[in-house]
């Protein structure tokens, strides 16, 4: 193999003896390169390639300990026999099964339910790309303090702790980040709880499923509200075709007889998904009566509890919970990022030991690195930190895109009194904001459209969302000019 090259992208996503190796194992496994014949000299594969030798020479040992080449005195570098016998047996195992099986089975066949076939928000990956990425659930990185949530990661995956994130620990969560909860966390929302009544989740969204699955059968009756968290009741759609639409009003979800005979009501009271109103302490507490005088549970999803920046928080529904009624679902995600994929649920210790048990033939348990390096977050301060900087940043924007929609949508919407990220924007009556959406679009506006948080047979088609977390400030104001004017375009 006298002449031979590899491809190099320089790049900061893959160092250079990264893609040396990459590169190498790639036609080992797919048996392009002759055994009989060496590879590449490290000194004249560095020269070709235009690195140093030692990154090469780096590359080519990693390669030897893992058994893909074999080092022959006075000869150079081969392909090891065992990497491409291993190669054969997959092969020709693959190959056998493939030829033995004949016709694909219909595997559609034995489906039971299909989750693909609901309703759901629709968000392009490259959002980033688009003038005025009105986009909710996404992070302004210019915010996170990467070097600190970097040295906590540095410290979590350092020998010290190799333990606490190496090990299979089904049965237990990170008890520092379970220490940081129920200190740092539940208290500012007026919660106290013990170790027991506690558990870590990937994401709320993964709270949310595992008590569907507990407390939710075909016989169960739930009510939720409308509008509502669109993926909450898909979950609850999959269990039970008594699904009750609840209303809601200026001060969040109603309450009177339309919560009577139900088995279990899911609400966010601190801002209610998506309209953003919030749920004043009286309502609060004439909801928890009548889940004492009707006996059923409520779960409370403290949707963005942690961006409150306007208003003296109102106390969560589970800290005025005096019988054990509510459950509630807390997230780590909005304020540290997305892909982290951390919550949490409080609630009586019996169910709380259920959904552990039921947690553990799921996911196991939320990756131990990740709960270890958000403890130590936590418990250095830089949580409380991110969040003041939060805060103070989402408030401008929040200040501004108030005004640019008075200016250019007025009678539109009404300021969140909770503060939060997003706007809940009514258009004009003949408004369909799929249309707008699309429209909005060609002009690298993105927007989101209502229709899909609303579960009922006629929604309105005139509510759309305007999220400005990960938009720059100073593009707000033309971004909503604009968007107007695609409006009145549409007549």
């Amino acid at each position: 193999m006298r002449d031979w090259l590899i491809h190099l992208k320089r790049t900061e996503f893959s160092s250079l003896q990264a893609q040396i190796r990459e590169a190498l194992v790639s036609a080992i496994l797919d048996r392009k390169l002759d055994q009989s014949e060496p590879i590449p000299s490290t000194r004249k594969m560095a020269k070709s390639l235009g690195v140093s030798r030692n990154t090469v020479v780096l590359a080519y040992q990693g390669l030897l300990d893992d058994g893909y080449l074999v080092a022959r005195e006075r000869s150079g570098y081969y392909v090891a026999d065992k990497a491409l016998e291993d190669t054969a047996t997959t092969v020709r195992s693959v190959g056998t099964r493939a030829a033995r099986s004949g016709a694909a089975a219909d595997v559609s066949r034995q489906f039971k339910t299909r989750p693909s076939e609901q309703e759901n928000q629709s968000k392009p990956l490259n959002w980033q790309d688009y003038t005025y990425p009105f986009i909710y659930g996404q992070v302004d990185h210019t915010l996170f303090p990467l070097a600190e949530w970097r040295e906590c990661t540095r410290q979590a995956l350092g020998k010290k702790w190799l333990g606490a994130w190496t090990n299979d620990s089904w049965e237990h969560d990170d008890p520092l980040l379970v220490e940081q909860i129920r200190r740092r966390i539940l208290p500012r929302r007026g919660i106290m709880a013990s170790d027991d009544e506690i558990l870590i989740t990937l994401g709320a969204q993964n709270a949310l499923f595992l008590l569907a699955s507990l407390l939710v059968d075909r016989s169960s009756k739930v009510g939720m509200e409308e509008p509502g968290y669109t993926d909450a009741r898909n979950m609850f759609r999959l269990r039970t075709d008594n699904v009750k639409l609840l209303p809601v009003d200026e001060q969040g979800l109603v309450v009177n007889q339309a919560l009577d005979d139900l088995d279990l009501v899911f609400t966010t009271p601190s801002h209610q998904f998506p309209t953003t109103v919030t749920m004043p302490l009286e309502r609060r507490l004439a909801l928890l009566k009548k889940a004492q005088e009707q006996n059923f549970l409520i779960i409370e999803d403290d949707y963005e509890f942690e961006t409150n920046y306007v208003n003296e928080p109102c106390p969560a529904l589970k800290s005025l919970d005096d019988d054990g009624r509510v459950i509630y679902v807390g997230s780590l995600s909005k304020t540290l990022f997305p892909g982290l994929r951390l919550g949490f649920m409080v609630g009586p210790k019996n169910l709380i030991a259920e959904a552990r048990a039921l947690r553990r033939l799921m996911v196991r348990h939320a990756p131990n690195n990740n709960q270890r390096a958000a403890a130590l977050f936590l418990s250095l301060g830089h949580h409380d930190t991110l969040i003041r900087r939060l805060h103070k940043s989402y408030r401008a924007r929040w200040e501004v895109m108030g005004k640019a929609l008075a200016d250019h949508m007025p009678n539109a919407s009404r300021n969140p009194s909770f503060g939060g990220t997003a706007y809940w924007v009514k258009g004009p009556p003949r408004l369909d904001s799929e249309v707008l959406y699309k429209a909005a679009l060609a002009k690298s506006i993105f927007i989101e459209p209502g229709r899909i948080t609303f579960g009922g047979a006629k929604p309105p088609l005139n509510f759309f969302r305007l999220a400005f977390s990960s938009i720059d400030e100073k593009k707000i104001e033309p971004g909503i000019k604009l968007l107007a004017d695609t409006i009145r375009s549409l007549g």
